[in-house]
């Protein structure tokens, strides 16, 4: 079997792909990944022996640009033309495309999906993007909802309004330019009535919702064996464990001295600091020998080590500091990260910090609740409940999915895991 999974966004939404991607191998099935082009995606990917086909801007140097909302609808644009162009050739032959990302990415996706016949199911890692009465949606950049409107149901049609018309002509436009009918509410066609929801029960507890079936794998989370450099063993090893920070892929543009804040914060602790560079390009901000500068490190191997993990709130993020026990300070920048920094600070694991900008007061703080005795203990207790298994058994459903005869759905062969 062949399976072509597809993604557009930063490296949260890549990962996953490649602890499904490595499942599905051990299975026995060919895979191929398209997602941006981007260095280090590519690097990880070639790690694991599956090939990457790059599709769009690098979604770093986009990140990084800080393009204006107003922008959106034609970035949205050269992406959906983009999916039809090199999705088409990339999943001939494939049995199946798992399609994940932002909106539009998914969208072009799944119509090519369609114009080729092949099954497709449609993955979330984070529940915000699937309309529920329980919660409300994100709003888009530029397009916030009427502060008035506080009843869930109707802010979910206005989210449906503002994806119709962020991205409904140009995904309309390039299906009836590939012979596919428009699609007249563009978000019900990228959720289904079947999406998968691959993250953890324990952190994102989904709530069943009427004209909704999700399918929740549990988080998609590849065993990451790397060791950690011998210098930075070498430093967790010559004092108490220290505090990590790091923002992975936030450029962090509300706090250009976060660096700066986060380090005293710490030191005002008592404690030493990882400071891990990232997107934000961060770095030390003295030569004092109690901060240690990291790159790419395994989160796995790291987690462990460290008193608490100051991050930005993506979920992959998120879901290996809780893997690992480790306290968490989330300070969220944007999207759903918000969201994890309430499920932190609900459980007990951590704090939430209020908005993207630390002070020193306002992150000394929130450490104090991270690093307090009954914080980590907590965090223990919720480690042990993590599962470990969502892509194993995210692969076996996709799997089966496709050697069952299958019926009409959405449009496109939509899988019945």
């Amino acid at each position: 079997m062949r399976v072509l999974l597809s993604t557009y966004g930063s490296r949260g939404d890549v990962e996953p792909l490649v602890a499904l991607a490595v499942q599905l191998r051990a299975l026995g099935a060919e895979v191929r990944v398209c997602a941006p082009p981007d260095e280090a995606f590519a690097q990880r990917l070639a790690d694991v022996g599956v090939p990457l086909v790059p599709v769009g801007p690098s979604a770093r140097k986009l990140t990084k640009a800080a393009p204006a909302p107003s922008s959106l609808p034609q970035r949205a644009a050269a992406l959906i033309a983009a999916q039809f162009e090199v999705i088409t050739e990339a999943a001939e032959g494939c049995d199946a495309v798992v399609a994940t990302g932002m909106v539009p990415a998914a969208a072009g996706a799944l119509s090519v999906a369609e114009k080729l016949g092949i099954a497709s199911v449609s993955v979330t890692f984070q529940q915000l993007t699937l309309p529920s009465p329980h919660r409300a949606p994100l709003a888009y950049p530029g397009r916030p909802f009427p502060p008035e409107v506080t009843d869930n149901r109707v802010l979910w049609d206005l989210d449906a309004r503002s994806i119709n018309a962020l991205f409904g002509e140009a995904l309309n436009t390039n299906r009836v330019a590939h012979g596919l009918p428009p699609v007249d509410d563009v978000r019900d066609y990228v959720v289904g009535g079947r999406p998968w929801l691959a993250t953890d029960p324990v952190l994102d507890p989904w709530r069943e919702t009427p004209g909704l079936d999700v399918v929740q794998t549990g988080a998609w989370i590849l065993p990451d064996e790397r060791p950690l450099p011998d210098e930075l063993v070498a430093f967790l090893d010559a004092g108490t464990p220290p505090v990590y920070v790091g923002f992975g892929s936030m450029p962090m543009h509300a706090s250009a001295d976060v660096a700066q804040v986060a380090v005293e914060a710490v030191r005002a602790q008592g404690r030493r600091a990882v400071v891990a560079r990232g997107w934000a390009d961060l770095d030390l901000i003295d030569d004092q020998d109690d901060c240690f500068l990291v790159g790419e490190v395994s989160h796995r191997a790291l987690f462990g080590k460290v008193a608490a993990v100051v991050h930005h709130g993506g979920a992959g993020t998120t879901m290996a500091a809780a893997r690992a026990g480790a306290p968490q300070v989330v300070v969220p920048q944007a999207t759903d990260q918000p969201y994890w920094a309430g499920r932190v600070a609900e459980l007990g694991v951590g704090a939430a910090h209020d908005g993207p900008a630390p002070t020193f007061e306002s992150l000394s703080a929130a450490l104090g609740t991270a690093l307090a005795r009954g914080t980590r203990a907590r965090a223990a207790v919720v480690a042990d409940a993590i599962r470990t298994d969502g892509a194993a058994v995210a692969a076996k459903l996709l799997l089966d999915a496709i050697s069952r005869p299958r019926t009409a759905g959405r449009g496109q062969a939509p899988l019945t895991a």
